[in-house]
């Protein structure tokens, strides 16, 4: 079985790093990006099965790049999960309405259940 390919779109040093190891071990081919600008890029080289898409970043932030996405034929159907900061409702119901897959609050989400949303979605793929 072909390794599954995830962009992750996150600015911040930390959590991506955190976010790169633990889908490395998880078997996953990574690729980290720290702004909404590389992201579109990246995800336009090589399309990723699923993008990890912050919503606070430089450059272009997430709902920029999500814009983007759903303009492009080729990307309009990447599955996409925001993790970001931002946990207001009309920020959630924004990202909702832009097809994302789901939507998770960094501080409010285990990288266990974040793991186990990402085998879910490969499942059903």
């Amino acid at each position: 079985m072909d390794k599954k390919y995830i962009i992750v779109a996150e600015d911040d040093k930390y959590y991506a790093n955190l976010f790169k190891i633990k889908l490395l071990k998880g078997g996953y081919e990574t690729l980290i990006v720290g702004n909404g600008e590389t992201a579109l890029v990246a995800v336009r080289q090589k399309k990723p099965d699923l993008l990890l898409l912050d919503l606070v970043m430089p450059i272009k932030d997430g709902f920029e790049v999500l814009e983007e996405l759903r303009a492009d034929a080729n990307l309009k159907d990447l599955k996409v999960i925001v993790l970001s900061n931002l946990g207001q409702e009309e920020d959630v119901k924004k990202a909702n309405k832009m097809g994302v897959l789901g939507y998770f609050v960094k501080s409010d989400i285990s990288l266990v259940e974040m793991m186990e949303k990402i085998k879910n979605i490969f499942k059903h793929l």
